[in-house]
């Protein structure tokens, strides 16, 4: 009895502890070893490139081995690109694979007897349960806390013909659009102020397939992960909603005690900046463990902030001055000045790219004296403006058109009229290439940007109401 009370002991203990279990590095190797390509997801939960997934198992106490390997599998002799059901390694770490029972359900091998590694291990007590999981019950010890969702409940995809929103009736236009090479396995998400919901498009397609149903309007939505998972802020929510763009649902919840506005990615570190203007912070969540893991106090409300050589610089929307963060210097704070109806900010060179919406101008100041070096008039009404190497593009909402300012000798080198005829407020790089997306909010067109040419590739009509448009590559979907 006394070994009993201890071995449960054990594992409730480590029930709680798995909360934040760490998906063992040994493992981890030998999966990308073996499976080139294979996605880790952050709560545990491996992807083959094949949508093969499998759950992992944490061993109540891992054994001690000198090299990881596969201990037994079934079936048996397999290795682990045959896609065995169930594998075990010497250190007693089991992957079971998702099977179908035939009947809609998800479901993992059912055995008479299953061997002692699969009865005691646990599941990742942080893991998303795929819908529909059904757990045999000679192995239901394996759920520990977890919530099974056995009727697709917590599922946010929302079909056109299943939608409450009248705009998604419209069709698509007369002349179709043609498919251009750089949207090929490309998804394009939508946000728009008429609806809670993030509509999924088929690049160069007018109407969405299918939409993403929110909690709240959306403020800022981000791709990650190459495309794997959404971040989302939403009005009046202190979260970080993680969405998995696979199963089309919320996979995890980033509690931050305020509510967070714009979301700044820092892909080549594995960050996320996330602003939180009521508490003056900057929030900053890891995109590998999908985890908050520091908090930045900062001055004023922060708005239009961006990030370039070790330092972010941002406006506080309620007096127009303008802060720089040295990150590589214990977060010292310096106050570049005030600034009338800042829209943008941009750095390159030791020097900082101020543009004023109302005045239609360029500021630029000197990082380190703070001194005016140059001011300009630029595009009428700049809402926008994107820096690719020494060149920065400024977008002039007005008449919607792009400035092209040669940050090194602080010349004009070009115009691009962009012939929309309404509203051009958005301008941002698409992650991982070199283009960049202008959203014409007014008309509903989003165009292609190539920051190499510095031209328009092509430019593409939505039958919705446009926001933000976010184009991230596509992941296949578990159906």
């Amino acid at each position: 009895m006394r070994k009993l009370l201890l071995l449960i002991g054990i594992l409730v203990t480590f029930a709680a502890n798995s909360f934040a279990a760490k998906f063992p590095e040994d493992v981890k190797g030998y999966i990308e070893q073996n499976i080139p390509n294979a996605d880790i997801r952050f709560d545990g939960v491996i992807i083959f490139p094949t949508n093969t997934v499998y759950l992992p198992l944490y061993p109540s106490l891992f054994t001690d081995i000198k090299s990881l390997d596969i201990k037994q599998t079934f079936p048996a002799g397999l290795n682990l690109n045959q896609e065995p059901d169930i594998v075990i390694f010497n250190n007693d770490f089991v992957l079971m694979k998702l099977l179908s029972d035939g009947q809609g359900h998800r479901t993992v091998l059912h055995q008479a007897e299953p061997p002692l590694q699969v009865r005691t291990g646990l599941l990742p007590q942080e893991m998303l349960v795929p819908s529909g999981l059904i757990i045999p019950e000679n192995i239901k010890g394996i759920i520990g806390n977890l919530k099974i969702d056995t009727k697709n409940e917590d599922l946010i995809k929302v079909n056109n013909d299943d939608s409450y929103e009248e705009f998604l009736k419209q069709s698509e236009p007369v002349t179709p659009q043609t498919l251009i090479s750089e949207l090929v396995n490309k998804t394009v998400f939508v946000t728009t102020n008429y609806s809670k919901n993030i509509q999924v498009v088929e690049p160069a397609h007018s109407t969405p397939s299918y939409s993403l149903a929110q909690q709240s309007i959306p403020i800022d939505v981000k791709a990650v992960n190459d495309g794997k998972f959404l971040l989302v802020t939403s009005y009046d929510r202190p979260f970080i909603d993680v969405v998995s763009v696979a199963d089309s649902r919320f996979i995890k919840q980033i509690a931050l005690g305020s509510n967070p506005e714009q979301i700044l990615l820092d892909e080549s570190n594995n960050k996320a900046y996330i602003t939180a203007p009521s508490a003056s912070t900057i929030f900053v969540i890891d995109l590998k463990s999908m985890c908050l893991v520091q908090k930045i106090k900062i001055n004023g409300y922060c708005e239009h902030i961006i990030l370039s050589e070790g330092r972010l610089f941002y406006v506080d929307k309620l007096n127009n001055e303008i802060w720089a963060i040295e990150l590589q210097k214990g977060y010292t704070m310096k106050d570049i000045g005030k600034f009338p109806n800042v829209s943008s900010l941009a750095y390159s060179n030791n020097k900082i790219f101020i543009a004023s919406r109302t005045k239609s101008r360029i500021a630029v100041i000197d990082y380190d004296t703070l001194g005016l070096v140059n001011e300009f008039t630029t595009v009428s009404k700049p809402t926008s403006m994107l820096l690719y190497g020494n060149i920065l593009y400024i977008l002039g909402a007005q008449n919607n058109e792009i400035q092209i300012l040669d940050t090194v000798t602080n010349n004009i080198i070009g115009t691009i009229n962009l012939q929309t005829g309404g509203y051009s407020a958005g301008l941002q790089k698409i992650s991982g290439m070199d283009y960049a997306i202008i959203t014409d909010l007014k008309n509903n067109y989003y165009s292609i940007l190539d920051l190499k040419a510095g031209s328009i590739i092509k430019t593409y009509e939505l039958s919705i109401p446009i926001k933000d448009v976010i184009i991230a590559d596509k992941v296949k979907l578990f159906e």
